[in-house]
């Protein structure tokens, strides 16, 4: 068949363990093909497996995999196939960015400099504004707008796109979305894992569901009981991305109350995650005054003491917060016994019971992140936060790696949690999670006075 043909695919983790088991995929030239299924079916696996990229840990035993009638190769010729044939998009396009070289200098190395240029411009960013800009110094739709544009620049045969909208405003979406469409009026084929039904349903032209449908969700208990008195407050914000940058925020306020949950949304590269990192102390404030349960706090507020576990933070990019050479395991013991003061035994009988919350099998606490999926390493990045039993949750894009199924029984977790008292800040660009909080905060309403152009960084 003239595109991508996979046949009888078998992968096998690092013990033996099945991953994928005799799995088919057909990506037609001239044509998008989705691929769905519940979080951990296999579907980033399937497609690594597919281009000859699956990371260490994994092995694939079985199948065919050809191009256009040919084989792709494996081993070190698949690199050289992959450059020639290749436009890819990864779940975690920042962690993919190089930290030391900048956006433009990323996008040209697929195409030259000035096709990097056209490239930019089409996923709506501006090469002399964000082509200087290094990975840390994006947004998360940022990121995913760069990796797109590197992806597309050389004009491929084939893109293969990993969840390529999770972090985009519906403005970056619609940008996002045309590309895709044009690369296939063209004949170009491309394949795309989502867990957005919508997206699917208006994009896709054939749709392959990997492990059966998604999980039920879990009947919602009762509704959270109503907010409580402040917990946490903000008042005089200054804050910047960097030393000498446009200020993102200048005498914003922001009052959180207890057992409240917050949706605080805004365009793509506002910046929603910079603010939550500064709650966390882990971004310099210029100035502004933090009030936990009433009492000042000096900015960023020292983890020590009462302060220790007050706030918890799960990052947009759970890849780049979980450390490669540690288990899940000890990733969770740690808060349990620094923040939770749990013994060594104790703290080991609680990872299972956080794993299970999260919807995750208690088995894979002895799995590192390489060989967990993007949206079984966000549920673990939550129970990591929720650990250590803060008082307010700072939720960057939780969901985005989930799909519908998986989503609602997080959400359901919160909502149980908020009842105990949890408070829940969480950034979102889908309305599924908005329609959850209690009350949506836009980030440009945060100010008194909001600056004239306060979205784009």
């Amino acid at each position: 068949m003239s595109g991508l043909e996979v046949r009888g695919l078998t992968v096998v983790d690092r013990v033996g363990g099945t991953i994928l088991d005799r799995v088919d995929l057909a990506a037609p030239r001239g044509a998008v093909t989705a691929l769905i299924g519940r979080s951990g079916a296999g579907k980033t696996t399937l497609l690594l497996a597919a281009i000859g990229a699956l990371p260490p840990g994994l092995l694939r035993t079985a199948g065919d995999v050809t191009w256009v009638g040919r084989p792709v190769p494996r081993g070190r010729a698949a690199r050289r196939w992959r450059a020639a044939h290749i436009g890819l998009l990864g779940q975690d396009p920042r962690a993919a960015l190089h930290p030391l070289r900048d956006a433009h200098t990323v996008v040209a190395e697929s195409a030259g400099a000035a096709a990097a240029d056209r490239a930019l411009l089409a996923v709506g960013l501006d090469p002399h504004r964000h082509g200087p800009l290094r990975a840390h110094q994006l947004s998360g739709g940022q990121a995913q707008r760069v990796a797109l544009a590197r992806a597309v620049a050389g004009d491929p045969d084939l893109l293969v796109l990993d969840e390529p909208t999770s972090a985009l405003d519906a403005d970056a979406l619609a940008v996002a979305v045309a590309l895709v469409r044009r690369h296939r009026d063209r004949g170009g084929a491309a394949v795309l894992v989502s867990h957005d039904r919508e997206l699917v349903n208006g994009l896709a032209d054939h749709v392959v569901e990997l492990g059966g449908g998604a999980d039920p969700s879990p009947a919602p208990g009762p509704a959270p009981p109503a907010a409580g008195p402040v917990v946490l407050a903000v008042r005089g914000l200054a804050l910047r991305p960097a030393p000498g940058t446009p200020a993102l925020l200048d005498g914003a306020a922001l009052t959180l109350h207890r057992g409240e949950s917050v949706a605080l949304v805004g365009p793509s590269g506002c910046g929603k995650s910079t603010l939550l990192h500064a709650l966390a102390g882990v971004h310099p404030v210029e100035r502004g005054e933090l009030l936990l349960d009433g009492a000042a706090l000096p900015w960023p507020a020292r983890r020590r003491g009462d302060l220790a576990g007050a706030t918890a933070l799960v990052g947009q990019q759970p890849a780049e917060e979980l450390n490669p050479a540690r288990t899940v395991e000890a990733a969770l013991t740690r808060p349990l016994r620094f923040l939770r003061g749990l013994s060594r035994t104790a703290a080991a009988d609680a990872v299972s019971g956080l794993l299970d919350a999260v919807g995750l099998d208690p088995a894979l606490a002895r799995r590192r992140p390489g060989a967990l999926s993007g949206g079984q390493r966000q549920r673990v990045a939550l129970a990591r936060a929720l650990a250590g039993r803060p008082r307010v949750l700072l939720a960057d894009e939780l969901t985005t790696a989930l799909d519908d199924a998986t989503a609602d029984r997080v959400l359901d977790l919160l909502d149980d949690l908020r009842r105990d008292g949890l408070t829940v800040l969480a950034t979102t660009h889908s309305a599924r999670v908005a329609a959850r909080a209690d009350r949506t905060v836009t980030f440009a309403d945060l100010c008194p006075t909001p600056r004239k152009d306060p979205t784009r960084v």
